[in-house]
């Protein structure tokens, strides 16, 4: 794991709100290649699908979609359809509460605190 995305884990494990610009285009239209996101710790059993959070699936950290949710589980996928897989609730580390500063739906009713 390269040492800014330990960061941020650390930072959101710490109770801490981070501000990031993740590169890629998978997640295009709904948030482009380096557009700065606002990334808050949350209660992973409040995700629903649709919800844009920061997790670790197969060993690599994504800023992805939940397209599914059962017991002590998410199931991420990209906004391309793609499915990347299920993970635990561990490793989901934060929720996407806003993009380019602008606020994600009931994406703070999910953030820890």
């Amino acid at each position: 794991m390269n040492p800014k995305t330990a960061g941020v884990i650390a930072k959101l494990r710490a109770g801490e709100t981070v501000e990031n610009r993740e590169g890629g285009n998978s997640m295009t239209p709904l948030i482009r290649h380096r557009q700065p996101v606002t990334i808050e710790p949350c209660d992973p059993a409040k995700l629903e699908r649709g919800d844009v959070v920061y997790v670790k699936v197969h060993g690599t950290v994504y800023t992805h979609l939940v397209v599914g949710t059962r017991e002590n589980q998410v199931q991420i996928g990209n906004n391309r359809g793609h499915v990347n897989g299920w993970t635990s609730f561990d490793n989901v580390y934060g929720i996407i509460t806003a993009i380019d500063g602008v606020p994600r739906g009931s994406a703070r009713a999910k953030v820890k605190g």
